[in-house]
């Protein structure tokens, strides 16, 4: 094999594997397959971890794992689903970011390895073994890296800073008002 092939190759297992472990997990939140929750479950969720609105919110987290996985699987518009799926990984992290890093804690590990290698695919391109091949490249052009990858940042931005900020805002309500001082009484004596 000339490494030309080899990196094609290369592309074709990274994408495949990555695709089909995020599209997995989108079918479990948009269908209940594997044992998931479907939409419904999905949207309870997804309202538990602050998300909203709940139902949209499991939608889009379940297009951009399931969607962004099959695409990327296929290795068609790489950089839109390489993209999609990076900023739905977004979501997760923001999830288990307070149980810290690792994994076997419950941290963020996980969807962080998911969504940069995701990234990554999407931004080197799905290589020789891909629709986008077979295609021309017509949806793998470098403007479509830049509008993928600059929209989904934002909306990825909106949305997590937008659960925080309700985070915030739930906790400031939850939290005890302070007791109001009380002015000492006069001193008869004094």
């Amino acid at each position: 094999m000339t490494p030309l092939n080899r990196r094609d190759l290369g592309l074709l297992v990274l994408r495949v594997g990555t695709g089909a472990v995020l599209a997995a997990h989108g079918t479990q939140k948009l269908f209940g397959w594997f044992g998931g929750g479907g939409i419904e479950g999905t949207a309870r969720g997804m309202e538990a971890m602050g998300f909203s609105p709940a139902r949209e919110s499991a939608i889009a987290a379940g297009l951009g794992e399931a969607g962004g996985g099959a695409l990327l699987a296929l290795g068609l518009a790489t950089p839109a689903a390489g993209a999609a799926a990076a900023g739905a990984m977004a979501g997760a992290v923001a999830v288990h970011a307070p149980a810290g890093f690792f994994a076997s804690g419950g941290g963020y590990e996980y969807p962080a390895f998911l969504g940069f290698t995701a990234a990554a695919i999407g931004v080197a391109g799905a290589g020789r073994y891909s629709l986008d091949h077979a295609t021309g490249h017509v949806l793998d052009r470098p403007w479509v890296v830049a509008v993928a990858f600059v929209g989904t940042a934002l909306a990825a931005a909106a949305v997590v800073g937008r659960r925080a900020q309700a985070q915030a805002d739930a906790q400031a309500q939850a939290a005890p008002e302070p007791e109001p001082e009380h002015e000492a009484a006069p001193d008869p004596e004094g």
